[in-house]
């Protein structure tokens, strides 16, 4: 799901509810340092437990390991320093791992199921490290945050 895919599903949960005269409240989570965050070691048993084949989680292994990185103040650059964990920033890959991460962390909490309904309960959206929770009432938006 992309950020439009993400701003459409806002937008018509909106006209569902302004259709029927029912109250929306809405909360935005930005996590910082998202990508940072994440343990990889846990992030390869996530992908194998969400059923990512083992050669798959082996390349995407090969593509975090070794990573290095350098700091530009001014016109000046450090010195390589390596990266242990996390996420690489502005890499394709990222947000879809991120994804799994917080996906995996969303159904082990069990989001309160007495939230906003639409076809069932559906009272969140999150796409990289963007979460929006929804509910019928700020009370009802607090109880969900605190899940």
């Amino acid at each position: 799901m992309s950020t439009t895919d993400h701003i459409f599903c806002i937008r018509k949960i909106f006209e569902k509810k302004w259709e029927y005269n029912e109250a929306v409240h809405q909360l935005f989570i930005n996590f910082k340092k998202a990508y940072d965050s994440v343990t990889r070691e846990v992030l390869y048993n996530i992908l194998i437990e969400c059923g990512i084949s083992k050669k798959l989680v082996r390349l995407i292994k090969m593509c975090l390991t070794e990573t290095y990185s350098r700091v530009k103040v001014g016109k000046n650059f450090s010195h390589k320093f390596l990266i242990r964990n996390g996420l690489k920033q502005e890499d394709d890959l990222s947000p879809l791992l991120f994804n799994f991460v917080l996906e995996y962390a969303i159904r082990r909490f069990q989001v309160n199921q007495d939230g906003l309904k639409l076809n069932g309960t559906h009272q969140l959206l999150a796409y990289a490290d963007d979460v929006i929770i929804f509910g019928g009432s700020v009370h009802k938006v607090e109880e969900n945050a605190e899940v």
